[in-house]
């Protein structure tokens, strides 16, 4: 069982604040994926070949603010429920939480890059398994300090499951690797003339 460890938990000013809950997990999520690229991550993503029911790219952007902003509020009032409690176990679960919070939110921030950036299909969906797992505790255990706090990661859970699924679908679907799907391509963008590209990606619209 995962006790409480401040040294790799977030701060506790962070949870203690409604706005910093909330714009903490949504601004890592932002800068990870514009680190990594939106456009070279949408054809990557067009590109493999996928289980049914792959969602269309222009959900995941929306789908993903709102999943991280409802994980900041749900931290937020698990929080200030827990600490206002004079009930020592209530307290201790509040804190435990808190741990596990942090793990989840650092094993969130590293999928896309090992799914997009690294292209490591099998160690991502190891990532998200672990993530999902970690989740569901977290949730179980801030149910027990406010259950409108775990209603809040009910989504967030939900579509990890989902997304857990879409991942090793589309590592299983590819052979667990996407290096093969590439190829050398004339690029206008590039001072070289060659870029990556991918050898079926769909057309962008215009």
């Amino acid at each position: 069982m995962t006790t409480y460890i401040p040294s790799i938990t977030l701060p506790d000013a962070i949870f203690a604040n409604p706005a910093a809950s909330i714009l903490v997990p949504v601004g890592l999520g932002l800068g990870v994926g514009y680190s990594v690229s939106p456009k070279r991550t949408r054809q990557t993503y067009l590109a493999l070949k996928q289980p049914p029911f792959r969602p269309p790219p222009q959900i995941f952007g929306p789908a993903w603010t709102s999943l991280y902003a409802l994980m900041g509020y749900a931290a937020y009032r698990a929080w200030t429920t827990g600490t206002a409690s004079l009930n020592p176990n209530t307290l201790q679960l509040t804190k435990q939480g808190a741990t596990l919070y942090t793990i989840q939110l650092g094993l969130n921030i590293i999928w896309m890059p090992l799914f997009f950036g690294l292209k490591r299909p099998i160690e991502a969906t190891a990532n998200i398994t672990l993530l999902t797992a970690v989740t569901g505790y977290l949730t179980y255990v801030w149910s027990q300090v406010d259950t409108g706090a775990a209603w809040c990661l009910a989504p967030y859970l939900g579509w990890l499951g989902f997304a857990t699924y879409l991942s090793a679908g589309t590592g299983y679907l590819n052979n667990w690797n996407f290096a093969d799907k590439e190829r050398n391509s004339t690029s206008s963008n590039t001072g070289s003339g060659m870029d990556k590209d991918y050898v079926n990606k769909a057309p962008e619209q215009k």
